[in-house]
């Protein structure tokens, strides 16, 4: 593993988003002095919080899994996830609601998920999803350890025994077929690949390496930290502070000083903070203008497909909605076909709505309730521009309250009370690439060592943590990638992942793989 040469004793990681922190955690329990910056008033970055008329907004990703990355985090430095946060594991996972007005509860445990599939199509797809989840669990241990935990500098540090693995289990395939020789119910084959879209790739197009998501959603088990979302990074930030780290919120990363090829302070309006090492983790446009410089590639970076979020205050709820709840309408491939290539909104939307009051009612006044809905939608290169949305956006909410509606959610636009609604536009305001939270899309040219790297060229001291780096998009591989900028810096090899303490109740202090 090639490491930051020279001295790192200070490190000043730029963003306390949960890249950051997860960095700062690591660093700090291998020794370092650290110092976060962050632009915002607080913690969080993507998984930030908004407060408004009594309502507590998580403003980023609503669902989390595998929970003991996250304590990894927290034992580098002596702790435990379940001594700051209470993590509630939701049971359903989601509720999967179809056109034909079928429903599925999706159950992250083998026995209930079999007999749910049971009910909902029959005996052979019970055998199917048996035969489909032992896939998804070889999958995940094929991977976790060489691929998605580990710094890669080059293709040949994957010719591994795990890489011979992974292709006898078709992971160099495509998602959609291989989930197709288990299951024939086309609903059930929705609930496996959907997830292919947090890798910004259709599911007949991506590769079966990434039905990883499908095992973290479906097996691995779906968790909500009491107090929202945000109670994940607020309290990796405290964890942090009381480590040592000097919290500097409010202080935006302006310009990086160099000594030649190395990096000697980071430069904001309250002054210069020297450092002798530097872990960026906002996305790759800001990271690069830092820099001063974009990595020369064969073709461009392609992005994923972006979203649109309404965060809707209520003075009802309804009971058919569980914490988590996929909307799926009757298009599906040519719903991928809009979101990628054509650049249109969905003419016929799958939704996924959050009902994070469902499980804790103080994010609410008493008696109301918070519904996230999010529209996937095609970002700022594909579809329409940042300039395009203010005109798009009111329209755009008025038809997806009028959807809902149809879709049993009645009333739901004159119980709103409260609302704001988040689009492409702000997303590329937030710096985002191509406007889109989820960043650079999974590609084959753009997965692995393929990927942008986490040691950029022209520069000796600097590391790159986050979702536009290695591992990838989401909670998990987003933590990951802050370990791996660590271990990058310190040297020291990244413990596994799930090596940490371990969360009671969590399937890996059940002992399942996780």
């Amino acid at each position: 593993m090639r490491t930051v040469a020279g001295r790192t004793d200070h490190v000043v990681v730029v963003g306390a988003g949960l890249a950051g922190l997860s960095a700062a955690l690591h660093l700090l329990g291998a020794g370092r002095r650290v110092t976060v910056v962050e632009r915002d008033t607080g913690p969080g970055g993507r998984a930030g919080r908004l407060v408004l008329g009594g309502f507590s907004l998580d403003t980023g990703p609503t669902v989390l899994t595998m929970p003991d990355i996250a304590d990894e985090a927290f034992a580098a430095v002596g702790e435990r996830l379940r001594d700051r946060i209470g993590l509630i594991p939701l049971h359903p996972a989601y509720r999967a609601r179809f056109a034909d007005g079928s429903a599925l509860d999706v159950h992250t445990g083998a026995e209930a998920m079999e007999a749910e599939v049971h009910r909902f199509a029959g005996a052979r797809e019970a055998a199917g999803y048996r035969g489909l989840r032992r896939w998804l669990e070889q999958l995940h241990r094929a991977q976790m350890r060489r691929f998605i935990d580990a710094n890669v500098d080059s293709p040949f540090g994957l010719l591994n025994t795990d890489l011979v693995r992974l292709a006898a289990l078709g992971g160099f395939g495509r998602w959609q077929p291989r989930v197709e020789r288990h299951l024939h119910d086309e609903r059930l084959r929705r609930v496996f690949t959907f997830q292919a879209l947090y890798a910004g790739i259709p599911p007949a197009r991506a590769l079966a390496a990434y039905a990883v998501i499908a095992y973290m959603d479906t097996v691995g088990g779906v968790y909500f930290p009491r107090g929202g979302m945000h109670a994940l990074p607020r309290a990796m930030a405290d964890a942090a502070r009381d480590a040592g780290a000097d919290m500097r919120y409010g202080h935006e990363a302006m310009a990086l000083e160099r000594r030649g090829s190395r990096v000697t302070a980071v430069v904001t309006p309250h002054g210069s903070i020297p450092c002798d090492a530097l872990v960026l983790t906002p996305d790759l446009p800001v990271a690069y203008r830092l820099l001063g410089r974009e990595p020369r590639r064969p073709l461009a970076l392609r992005h994923s497909p972006s979203a649109v979020v309404l965060h809707a205050g209520t003075d009802r709820t309804w009971p058919e909605l569980a914490h988590h709840t996929l909307s799926f309408g009757s298009a599906w491939s040519s719903t991928f076909d809009e979101l990628t290539r054509t650049g249109r909104l969905m003419s016929d939307p799958s939704l996924l709505i959050t009902r994070p009051t469902t499980h804790d009612p103080s994010l609410a006044p008493p008696g109301r309730h918070l519904h996230y809905v999010l529209a996937p939608c095609p970002n700022t290169v594909t579809g329409p521009g940042p300039g395009d949305w203010a005109a798009l956006a009111p329209r755009y909410r008025d038809s997806l309250l009028r959807e809902l509606d149809r879709r049993g959610l009645t009333g739901i636009a004159e119980s709103v009370e409260l609302e704001r609604m988040v689009t492409p536009a702000d997303w590329d305001a937030c710096g985002h690439g191509a406007g889109t939270p989820f960043s650079v899309a999974h590609t084959f040219a753009q997965t692995g060592p393929f990927r942008p790297r986490n040691l950029p060229r022209g520069t000796d001291n600097a590391v790159l943590a986050g979702c536009g780096t290695t591992p990838g998009v989401g909670i998990p591989t987003v933590l990951i990638s802050g370990k791996l900028a660590a271990a990058r810096i310190t040297g020291l090899p990244a413990p596994a992942a799930g090596g940490g303490h371990r969360t009671p109740g969590s399937p890996a202090a059940a002992g399942a793989r996780r």
